[in-house]
């Protein structure tokens, strides 16, 4: 399966507890199949974002830049946005005790959230400041991210808001940013679930291996015109 099957109408708590997957937060499927969206593919998946219709790219974009599940995103209203700060506050999904974490974004996609749903005057109305900004459904909200990534032309398992989230974790490492931080802005109760996204290769460790294969370029060229030298009579 590409992703979970938003149609398929046997919810979580509907499955013995013990029958559900334990690999169901590793960056591959039992087959070997990635379920994160690479460098590039998270890029082509920003592009295609960008090009949705207004309300639907603001959607897809807040969810690809605070990492969040997209339940999450959906209940965000406009008292969960600290505008002058470019953050964003969200409740935080599968922990038993309420939590909230505060996750910082692009300044000009918040810019552009204050300007497609008035926050600064939503903000001050005691009555609008609650309403979500996006009241859909979790189905709709799948469904506008599995258009974007079609128009991207992502496929396969990573090719879901899960697949986002994973980016982001998987992203964020790569740029640096503490692990600390990022299991912070992922909601992440232990350290140990952001840690996984720590194993894939990131430009660091691909400059090592770059420097390992300069260093045997002469015994692979030289193993290679051997196997393809004339051979003496």
């Amino acid at each position: 399966m590409a992703c979970n099957r938003m149609s398929n109408t046997v919810t979580a708590a509907s499955v013995p507890q013990r029958s559900l997957p334990a690999d169901s937060s590793r960056l591959y499927a039992r087959d070997g199949a990635r379920k994160y969206l690479n460098r590039s593919e998270r890029q082509r998946a920003l592009a295609s974002m960008a090009a949705l219709e207004r309300d639907q790219a603001l959607f897809a974009l807040t969810l690809a830049w605070t990492g969040a599940r997209i339940s999450e995103v959906l209940a965000l209203s406009p008292q969960s946005f600290q505008i002058d700060a470019a953050t964003v506050s969200i409740v935080t999904l599968k922990r038993r005790r309420f939590h909230v974490r505060e996750v910082p974004v692009p300044p000009d996609l918040m810019a552009d959230l204050v300007s497609h749903f008035s926050l600064y005057e939503a903000q001050r109305d005691p009555l609008r400041a609650k309403l979500r900004l996006w009241p859909r459904h979790r189905v709709t909200g799948w469904r506008v991210i599995k258009n974007a990534m079609m128009l991207a032309q992502i496929v396969g398992r990573a090719a879901c808001p899960r697949g986002l989230r994973h980016a982001f974790g998987v992203g964020t490492l790569q740029a640096g940013v503490p692990l600390h931080l990022t299991q912070r802005w992922m909601g992440h109760a232990r350290p140990s679930t952001t840690a996984i996204y720590a194993d894939v290769s990131g430009p660091e460790e691909l400059a090592f291996a770059a420097l390992f294969w300069r260093a045997s370029e002469g015994c692979a060229f030289s193993i290679v015109h051997a196997a393809h030298a004339p051979q003496e009579m």
